[in-house]
């Protein structure tokens, strides 16, 4: 097994045969800091590329497999049939809106429509998901929330997905960052560069671009901060469309 000190990033080699079955914590020899056995990198983790089969990625012959549900959140109000004088006009109002930003999508047609929502897929413990659905729904995303391994293998290879979001604690029983992480690094370079792959845990300094590097991430996210999760998103996709800009004119693709 090989874990990561995020203090000073030195990459420690321990014997697995030898390591405890329950979470434990070591002092990192170069800084002396504390090492969390929960906290191994998913792309330093061998098992994170090379891991084999398991009961939430196998197709039984006569057993349908799901993707990962949408998330709807629960309106407290019941709508209603009936349209009002006012509902009427913030229709049209909408419409003469969305007329506009055609328009301005057909003088900018490498930029994002404004109309677009994008789709994230979210793998993380039962714990934040809730909170972390509800406020990327609010923020104009279509969220799709995976409850298990099987769910999110199924909807990262049947739906096109703009973003994912993985905490390493999904799905433990399962190895779910595992699989997820194996999805993400076998996309041919044209289809990873088409998909914002971010980390979340409590272990990573937000917006720390080593720490990414090292993960083979685009972006990390501490879940202290998840309350700030759509700002952090759209900073960090903004740098992110940047940076393959010229990729997206040539290919004559929407930025993400």
């Amino acid at each position: 097994m090989i874990i990561v000190c995020h203090n000073c990033n030195s990459r420690l080699q321990l014997d697995e045969g030898k390591l405890p079955a329950r979470p434990f914590t070591i002092r990192c020899p170069k800084c002396s800091g504390a090492i969390e056995s929960g906290v191994v990198s998913p792309a330093s983790e061998q098992g994170a590329l090379a891991v084999g089969g398991s009961p939430s990625t196998e197709h039984p012959r006569f057993e349908q497999a799901t993707a990962a549900p949408l998330f709807e959140p629960e309106s407290s109000e019941k709508a209603t049939a009936v349209v009002s004088p006012e509902a009427q006009k913030l229709v049209e109002l909408l419409s003469t809106v969305l007329s506009q930003h055609a328009k301005a999508d057909a003088a900018a047609p490498h930029a994002r429509p404004a109309w677009s929502r994008r789709r994230v897929l979210i793998c993380t413990p039962e714990t934040n998901r809730e909170t972390i659905a509800r406020r990327l729904a609010e923020n104009g995303y279509q969220v799709f929330v995976a409850k298990d391994t099987r769910q999110a293998v199924e909807r990262m290879r049947e739906n096109q997905l703009e973003v994912v979001l993985l905490d390493p604690q999904f799905d433990p029983v399962e190895q779910g960052g595992a699989f997820v992480m194996r999805e993400v690094n076998v996309l041919r370079p044209s289809q990873r560069r088409r998909l914002f792959f971010a980390l979340l845990s409590n272990s990573f300094r937000t917006l720390d671009a080593h720490a990414a590097f090292l993960n083979n991430a685009n972006a990390v996210v501490n879940t202290n901060d998840l309350e700030e999760l759509p700002k952090i998103l759209e900073q960090a996709l903004r740098a992110y469309n940047e940076l393959y800009q010229e990729f997206n004119v040539a290919l004559k693709v929407h930025a993400l």
